[in-house]
């Protein structure tokens, strides 16, 4: 697969197969995705994977807060509002997936029961948490970026799927403790990973994308 094409076929993953990537895959999708580019090389990631027991019980402990109307507390605030134009676009795409599933994905007791499949990793074999320190810049996140990107295009060159999942940051606090990772650490990003299951209706959704000459200005 050449880079083009798996820039351009990569999909959000919300049903996986069961089956366990082999470590040595996973390791290797890491190890391409650290030659990401970032501002004076300062490589701002840290990585932690999660699988098998450990991912069980992480699932298990985040269901229980969300059950118990815990108070999210993640390390990146969530959005509250959006420009109308990119307003648009978030309210077409959830008009899809509500036709696709036949629920009102804004429906609040809809809306919980997303958190709980997110917080069971769409039922992939494994999970990924991107981490840095938290005193850095703004800046960083933007390095934080680009290796998730560079992570889900590897993952999908080795035949994996992936989905980057904004929920498994709702419960940061708690995560950082499950995993003995220091609160001082800022928690970004979480992901499932594992081989797609491509039969599941789940995952025909294609989004679309604006024409280039809506985001590009060509000055001479």
């Amino acid at each position: 697969m050449d880079a083009i094409e798996c820039i351009k076929t990569r999909m959000s993953i919300r049903k996986f197969k069961p089956d366990p990537v082999p470590l040595e895959i996973l390791m290797k999708v890491i190890d391409t995705a650290k030659w990401s580019p970032s501002y004076k090389n300062s490589q701002p990631w840290e990585v932690v994977i999660v699988s098998g027991e450990k991912k069980e019980a992480l699932s298990k402990l985040l269901v229980e807060l969300l059950e118990q109307n815990a108070k999210s507390c993640p390390d990146l605030s969530e959005p509250l509002s959006w420009p109308p134009a990119i307003e648009t676009r978030i309210a077409t795409l959830m008009k899809k997936r509500s036709e696709l599933t036949g629920k009102d994905l804004n429906a609040p007791e809809v809306r919980k029961k997303s958190k709980m499949v997110n917080f069971q990793f769409y039922g992939a074999p494994h999970g990924i948490f991107l981490f840095q320190d938290s005193s850095l810049s703004p800046w960083s996140l933007f390095d934080m970026g680009l290796f998730a990107q560079s992570l889900m295009l590897a993952a999908h060159a080795y035949g994996l799927g992936t989905v980057p999942q904004a929920f498994l940051t709702d419960y940061a606090q708690h995560i950082k403790k499950f995993l003995e990772i220091p609160q001082s650490k800022r928690l970004v990003l979480g992901m499932s990973i594992g081989y797609p299951d491509l039969e599941s209706p789940v995952n025909s959704l294609k989004t679309d994308r604006l024409n280039t000459n809506q985001i590009v200005r060509v000055l001479e």
